[in-house]
Order: structure tokens, then sequence, then C-alpha cells
């Protein structure tokens, strides 16, 4: 289970590193994501992965380490989670005005910069 937990992170933080670095805004908040739900895991599998653990005391197990898991990481999770879908709401809002004011959904506002330019090598009289 720890194996695809490593996987899941891994991959989950290559798609937000390699949507970062792509120069739309919509792009770069999805990675902004990614990496957030890749940190999640990370916290959550930092809590002991266990399967038929409580996170609560129950009456019937005795208070021992052995019969309960960590609710600390579920908590910090699930307030990251909470706090991330806040933040994704506040990030797409700027870019829908951001892109209202400028006509463009790039990170640096020039998306006509590589259409005028002319190829490598060709001089702007053609030769």
């Amino acid at each position: 289970m720890e194996i695809v937990l490593a996987i899941a992170i891994g991959v989950l933080t290559s798609s937000g590193v390699w949507l970062l670095l792509r120069p739309r805004t919509f792009q770069v908040i999805m990675g902004l994501s990614l990496i957030a739900y890749a940190v999640n895991l990370f916290i959550f599998g930092m809590g002991r992965l266990s399967i038929d653990r409580e996170p609560v005391l129950l009456p019937h197990l005795p208070a021992t380490l052995q019969h309960y898991d960590d609710p600390l990481p579920q908590a910090l999770v699930l307030t990251a989670i909470v706090i991330g879908f806040a933040m994704t709401a506040l990030f797409l809002v700027v870019m829908m005005a951001l892109r209202g004011l400028s006509g463009s959904d790039h990170v640096d506002g020039t998306e006509d910069l590589g259409k005028n330019l002319a190829p490598a090598g060709e001089l702007e009289d053609g030769r």
C-alpha cells in the first residue's frame, strides 16, 4: 500500500510541476492544486497507514496506541482540503477578472509575442 501511495504522490507532484511551467493561468492553478493534493497525501501517509484502526477512543477497546490510529494527520489534511478549495476558488475568480481586463490568460500577458516573431535565422527584410 505504501508503494501505491508513493507512486500517487510522485505522479501528482510531477504533473503539478509540469502544469506550473505552462504559460496559461488555468494550467498554473491546476498545477498548484495537484501539488496541494500531493502534499495532503504526503501528510496523510506520515500518519502511518493502517487498516481497521479507529481514530477516536471506543469503550470496548483499551486506550493503547496498538488499537488506535493517529487522528492528527487526518485533521490536518481535512483542514488543508477546505483551505485548498477556498484558495482555488479565489484563484479562479482572480484569473477570470484578469482575463476580462487584459483579454489574455497568459501568465505574463504576452500571448501575441510568439506569433509576431520571425523564425530563427531570418531577418525582418526576409534575408
